[in-house]
């Protein structure tokens, strides 16, 4: 029984999620290559004051790896990374990893991949699986005049932690959940936060409670805690937020009305009218957050939603023509959601790249593959079901999928793979035909949308994603 090459391009949560299923199945061939000089992804990438998971600790961590140690209901960002560097130790990951190497370009020819690194290396492999996240490559604003600010630029998901902001005036542009996050942490610490808003979010409340050390102490003690805590934190998750967001019902209501009561927070009537969003709550990825509005509403905290004009070396001008005099300028502007494997080429055994293959918007098979491109797997592919849900219950599902394959591929029942067009068409309309009960396609403007208008994402549960993905279909497949 031959044993399979894989190469893996990322070791962030996912990238590590797939070596972990390889060697448990006995695949032991791999190399993982990073760009950067440690594992972790987006977790070791945002640094950022406030930062915290959305979805709950005792969820979002592997299923077969859960820890007892979280201090909150959601889990701090470093200590999601420092779990995901354990992790990496645990189960022997660290070894397949080459760090400070980024994978430019990879081609199907002579039955492998050929694959090309930033080094000047090349490498093959019969199977390239992409693990490049989603929330990857920042987004700057195209602000006129953003270069002349005198002070410190920087975006969220680069901080400069080496510029003080005890006491000095601090901007933010931006109020997705980075925007948030930053702001309910500094509110207090910064002399003046000014918080630039374009369009006002939806707020779920979400109090960020300690777990005791004897709580901690008795999930060390009885791991079944553990597993009972990711099962109903899953099961809650999926059964209301899930359910709201795909179609009506009883959850959608629910989550609306506890939108709107916690907006109601806001004493000031001026002030919660410009907080009110003019699309439905969940229209675009719902922010979570417990101290939000307690932070917009202190004296030092100024909500500025008149339109950005410029930037000169002083600070932000908006269109009244006022100047927001500023010392740090924080740009909590988001990432392209859309770029998935990009800028890395791939070419296809015929010579069409990845770029012609999504000229008309990222598509793919499942979430997971694409017809023409033999041997290659998406972790986080086009339409995975990423919003408001943990991310690794995902990649742990698309894992499982992809290993199935190398399994048959080891076993001597394939050596080529890849999904018929006519099937993978059939699967995107009929993710077409079920977009519109989702709550994404109520109106408004957001990340979520591709070229076409239409979200990119998956339109029913998490769940039936899992199912989905936990029987291959054979004969949507040509094989070889």
């Amino acid at each position: 029984m031959a044993d399979p090459r894989v190469i893996i391009v990322g070791a962030g949560m996912s990238g590590l999620c797939m070596a972990i299923k390889l060697r448990q199945a006995g695949v032991g061939d791999i190399t993982i290559y990073e760009k950067a000089g440690a594992v972790g992804g987006t977790w070791r990438d945002n640094t950022y004051p406030g930062l915290t998971c959305d979805v709950p600790s005792r969820f979002y961590q592997f299923s077969f790896a859960t820890n007892p140690e979280w201090t909150h209901l959601y889990s701090p960002g470093p200590e999601i990374c420092a779990y995901l560097d354990d992790i990496a130790d645990r189960f022997d990951v660290r070894r397949h990893i080459v760090f400070g190497t980024e994978v430019t370009a990879a081609r199907h020819t002579g039955g492998r991949w050929h694959v090309e690194t930033s080094a000047g290396g090349t490498d093959e492999a019969d199977f390239l699986v992409t693990a490049t996240g989603v929330l990857h490559h920042p987004r700057h604003p195209d602000i006129p005049g953003l270069g002349t600010f005198a002070g410190a630029t920087f975006h969220s998901a680069r901080w400069d932690h080496d510029v003080p902001l005890r006491g000095r005036r601090v901007a933010v542009v931006g109020t997705g959940s980075t925007g948030v996050q930053i702001t309910a942490d500094l509110a207090g610490t910064a002399g003046r936060l000014l918080l630039f808003q374009r369009t006002a979010q939806w707020i779920l409340p979400a109090p960020n409670r300690a777990y005791s050390r004897f709580t901690r102490a008795a999930h060390r003690r009885l791991p079944v805690l553990d597993r009972l805590g990711y099962r109903w934190h899953e099961t809650v998750i999926s059964k209301v937020l899930s359910q709201a967001i795909i179609k009506p019902g009883w959850q959608r209501r629910l989550i609306g009305a506890m939108c709107r009561r916690n907006l109601n927070k806001v004493a000031d009537p001026d002030l919660r009218r410009r907080l009110t969003p003019p699309d439905e709550p969940m229209c675009k990825r719902l922010i979570a957050s417990g101290g939000f509005y307690d932070a917009v509403q202190r004296d030092d905290v100024e909500l500025v939603t008149d339109t950005i004009s410029h930037v000169e070396p002083r600070g932000i001008v908006t269109a009244d023509g006022r100047l927001h005099e500023a010392d740090v300028l924080v740009l909590a502007t988001g990432f392209d959601a859309h770029a998935y494997v990009r800028p890395m080429g791939l070419v296809a055994p015929d010579g069409r790249t990845l770029e012609e293959a999504w000229r008309d918007g990222p598509r793919a098979y499942r979430t997971v593959a694409l017809p023409g491109f033999p041997n290659l797997f998406f972790l986080m592919g086009p339409h995975s079901p990423i919003g408001n849900y943990s991310l690794i219950a995902i990649a742990e599902a698309q894992a499982g999928y992809i290993t199935g394959w190398i399994r048959r591929w080891r076993a001597g029942l394939v050596t080529s793979m890849a999904p018929r067009a006519d099937a993978t068409e059939a699967y995107n309309e009929a993710m077409r035909q079920a977009m519109p009960r989702t709550i994404w396609t109520s109106g408004c403007a957001s990340w979520y949308l591709g070229k076409d208008g239409l979200p990119e994402l998956w339109p029913w549960t998490p769940r039936d994603h899992a199912r989905m993905l936990s029987t291959p279909e054979f004969a949507e497949f040509d094989v070889s």
